[in-house]
């Protein structure tokens, strides 16, 4: 009959319990539970450390065996030109397409052989000489400089941390007018990725060179800036 009793006794103070529980506040005695959500975007500037140009050769013979082999000649001089220059290293020159067709002039029909090669230059400010090289080699036809970022990663990161600084600035003013303090930040979101806005880059389908004998004009390039924008939602907790 006792342990009836306390048996009774012991399942209404745990349903008294349960209720009180149940009547508290969420959150009572911890963490207020608010937080605020912004988002915010950051650009930066980063110097434009890599260029990309395209040199190519055109020859004209009689027969296409002729004409493949006069391109390959010209173009054999183009690359090494290239590989000798500063910035360029192995892995930086890539042959393209090789073309081969034939061309009525009046009456009578030659082929015509073209082929090309993209260099990757890492020194950029340096494009115009390694333009006049590749023109003195026996190039027929350049593209480009193409400016860009060598490594795009580091330079969104910096743009990244611009971001979140500035969302956490906005995420102060905020906890400010609402009477609170900001706490930490409680999840972080990338935006769409990484934006990368460079120059513009130049080509041209052929260049005249210069008289026989004579320097090839070096052509003024800037390699200049890209611009690196990231984008970032933050939640933050309000203590």
């Amino acid at each position: 009959m006792m342990i009836s009793s306390r048996k009774t006794a012991l399942i209404l103070a745990l349903s008294a319990l349960a209720v009180a529980c149940a009547l508290l506040p969420a959150g009572a005695g911890a963490a207020t539970g608010r937080s605020v959500a912004v988002t915010a975007s950051a650009t930066v500037k980063v110097p434009n450390d890599t260029a990309k140009l395209g040199f190519g050769v055109k020859q004209e013979r009689k027969s296409r065996g002729a004409a493949l082999q006069a391109t390959a000649k010209q173009l054999r001089k183009v690359i090494a030109a290239a590989q000798g220059f500063p910035g360029v290293g192995e892995g930086d020159i890539r042959t393209g397409r090789i073309d081969v067709r034939p061309v009525q002039k009046g009456k009578v029909t030659v082929y015509r052989a073209t082929e090309g090669i993209q260099v990757t230059l890492h020194e950029p400010s340096k494009a115009g000489e390694l333009i006049s090289a590749a023109l003195a080699a026996g190039a027929t036809g350049v593209s480009g400089p193409s400016f860009s970022v060598g490594n795009q990663e580091a330079a969104f990161a910096k743009a990244l941390a611009a971001a979140f600084t500035k969302a956490k600035e906005r995420a102060t003013v905020l906890a400010t007018q609402a009477g609170a303090h900001l706490g930490a930040a409680l999840t972080i979101e990338e935006g769409s990725g990484a934006e990368f806005i460079g120059p513009r880059s130049f080509e041209a389908e052929s260049v005249s060179g210069a008289a026989k004998g004579a320097p090839e004009p070096t052509p003024p390039t800037k390699p200049g800036t890209s611009t690196v924008k990231a984008t970032v939602h933050v939640i933050f907790e309000l203590t």
